[in-house]
């Protein structure tokens, strides 16, 4: 095993150790939930809805962004001790936005009879579904034997790649900038592979009329540095638009798969199209599968530009090793 300090680990292993902790967070949430004693409902509103959403984003000044995400609007009624309560929570799971909002409205349309559960000690509070998706703890079994895998592994295989490579090499100091250049390549091609598939699908998918809400740029600061320089300004491509599919109105605000790309400069976001008027009307290519997700252009531009950035790690790589 590598001679790396414990904390290098710990920092490669939180974002599982928070998923695990609160995968088990809503398995004690479920279990008091069994508990709970359930009265008949009717369901009074049953509609899709686009709530500004504020999500962690370290890399901000604020340490958060909003955007505006697509949820199923359920508010059910239900008595309990002749008192008349209104709910609008479905299930003890957290609903993120942006997934299953059709399905939802389907399974719970205005006038179904439905079976509320609720705390006894605070009626209130209440949920149609008391369980946790099926799978869910294999699920992170899984990812979490990958995720040991890919940190332990790729620490071990680092220094027998380095110890390989060092024999090799004009320099063999330099083995360590020889296989962060290849490393740095390899995830880019890997995001470029990714992006010019995503685009493959997306140019079959269904294409419907959509109206553009709002186009611009989005001007925010980086987060402060150590010492306590303010950061960066940086900019970002922000079109929100909605559109209609299969009765269903939806709202999106990446206009492209490449959309969220950040820059210092807003003449590069310029550079990549994607102005549009407000009120004007496009083509959106809608994912069948999530309604949510959707494009105005399923093509990807940007990929090429990452391919140019792997063809220069890839001469770095070469030439540090042949050069030193």
């Amino acid at each position: 095993m590598p001679d790396l300090p414990w904390f290098v680990y710990l920092m490669l292993l939180a974002p599982l150790g928070l998923l695990l902790g609160a995968a088990v967070y809503k398995s004690l949430q479920v279990r008091a939930a069994k508990e709970w004693p359930s009265a008949a409902g009717k369901v009074v509103v049953s509609e899709a809805e686009v709530r500004e959403t504020r999500v962690i984003d370290s890399d901000r000044e604020d340490g958060y962004r909003t955007e505006k995400r697509n949820f199923a609007k359920i508010v059910y009624e239900y008595s309990v001790a002749g008192q008349k309560l209104r709910n609008g929570r479905v299930s003890i799971g957290e609903d993120l936005g942006n997934f299953q909002v059709a399905e939802t409205i389907a399974k719970y349309p205005v006038g179904a009879v439905v079976t509320v559960y609720y705390n006894p000690l605070h009626p209130k509070e209440a949920v149609l579904e008391r369980d946790l998706p099926k799978g869910l703890w294999g699920c992170l079994g899984i990812a979490t034997a990958i995720t040991l895998a890919i940190v332990f592994g790729s620490a071990i295989g680092l220094t027998r790649m380095s110890e390989f490579i060092s024999t090799r090499l004009v320099d063999p100091k330099l083995s360590p900038l020889v296989i962060a250049f290849g490393a740095f390549g390899a995830v880019i091609a890997l995001f470029a592979l990714v992006m010019q598939k995503q685009a493959g699908l997306a140019k079959k998918w269904p294409v419907v009329d959509g109206t553009i809400k709002l186009s611009g740029l989005d001007e925010y600061r980086t987060a402060p540095s150590d010492s306590g320089t303010r950061g960066t300004t940086m900019y970002e491509r922000k079109v929100i638009y909605s559109y209609h599919f299969n009765n269903v109105a939806y709202s999106n605000e990446h206009g492209s798969f490449s959309s969220n790309s950040k820059t210092t400069s807003s003449w590069v976001l310029r550079l990549w199209g994607m102005d549009f008027q407000d009120g004007a009307s496009v083509k959106v290519w809608v994912n069948p599968v999530n309604p949510s997700e959707a494009t105005l252009n399923p093509r990807q531009p940007f990929a090429w530009f990452l391919w140019l950035l792997v063809a220069g790690f890839a001469a770095a790589a070469y030439y540090t090793a042949v050069h030193g």
